[in-house]
């Protein structure tokens, strides 16, 4: 009888440890696919800001990222209250220091009424041949489609390619609100998706690519649009906005 009771508890602890290391993976599984890897290698997410500071971004053409750009909340935010032309005093896009040919970014926004802003990819970060980053690079905008005079324009409001391709259907929230979007670019594929759904879809650097671009606002602009390879930017248009949980993965 003894010999059976002891028995009994050996099965129970074993059962107990299986239990623990199951419920410790499936913790670290979770832990893994909310918080993005930092390593470099191919098809693991990179993570683009840590939530705390700007560590990995720069002020398009300066070595470090303008005052008007502070971390509040978790967030980047683009403190646009001293305002300079156009843009932000001490403010300015800001860049990643890698860049990516092939990747798969997602990132959260929101902008305050009446705000523009943009996610520009593939920039070029010749300053002696480009002044600005959209000089090289494409853009999703960033837009409170309800406020801001530009929502008017077909190919200028949330979600759109900007000045080429609007997108479809629209699901942007209201200003004040987070976005959540993606931007996928893989040969030349290119794809965005915002709040869960695809919004757009095309085709880089073909024939019908080139036609486009020559009947948009970049056709003056030498390059534009044919950079395979390039940095993420984060637009100051001196409003307020706000982005997060960025991350991307090489393809």
């Amino acid at each position: 009888m003894l010999k059976k009771y002891i028995a009994g508890l050996a099965l129970l602890a074993l059962a107990g440890c299986q239990s623990t290391d199951q419920e410790t993976n499936t913790t670290t599984m979770a832990d893994n696919e909310q918080n993005p890897t930092t390593a470099e290698s191919e098809g693991e997410w990179i993570s683009l800001f840590d939530g705390e500071t700007t560590k990995g971004w720069h002020t398009y053409g300066k070595d470090a990222v303008g005052k008007a750009w502070i971390v509040d909340d978790g967030a980047l935010h683009l403190d646009a209250s001293n305002k300079k032309d156009w843009q932000t005093s001490d403010g300015g896009d800001i860049v990643t220091e890698d860049e990516f040919d092939n990747f798969h970014l997602q990132l959260e926004w929101k902008v305050a009424e009446n705000g523009n802003s943009g996610i520009i990819f593939y920039v070029n970060e010749d300053t002696s041949k480009y002044k600005y980053s959209w000089n090289t690079g494409l853009e999703m905008q960033v837009l409170d489609n309800n406020g801001h005079p530009d929502a008017k324009i077909k190919t200028h409001r949330a979600g759109d390619l900007y000045d080429l391709i609007a997108s479809s259907p629209e699901t942007v929230k209201p200003a004040g609100e987070w976005n959540q979007v993606e931007i996928i670019s893989n040969n030349g594929n290119l794809v965005f998706h915002q709040n869960g759904e695809k919004v757009l879809e095309t085709t880089l650097w073909d024939d019908n690519w080139r036609q486009m671009v020559a009947k948009s606002k970049f056709a003056d602009m030498p390059n534009w649009g044919t950079f395979k390879s390039g940095k993420i930017a984060l637009q100051d248009h001196g409003d307020n906005v706000w982005y997060r949980n960025i991350r991307i993965k090489r393809l």
